[in-house]
């Protein structure tokens, strides 16, 4: 069995860097919509889905936090 050769550059870290948090989403994996357009796992319609990754911290937390309630639960 051959052992892995693992470089370090000058001035690399001994540890790898923990990877930056992921961006927030309500998504469940249900992936459907109803009748009034509305994901049935997660509430948001396909336009809010659709804009997700380009939306900024601040509306995607608006949209968890105030949005979505107020549609009821899933």
């Amino acid at each position: 069995m051959r052992a892995a050769l693992l470089l370090k550059w000058p001035g690399m870290p001994n540890e790898i860097p923990p990877a930056p948090p992921s961006p927030a989403t309500p998504c469940t994996g249900v992936c459907r919509l109803d009748d009034r357009g509305y994901c049935m796992g997660c509430r948001r319609t396909i336009e809010e889905i659709g804009r997700w990754r380009s939306m900024s911290e601040a509306e995607r937390l608006h949209v968890m936090r105030h949005v979505l309630p107020a549609r009821g639960q899933p």
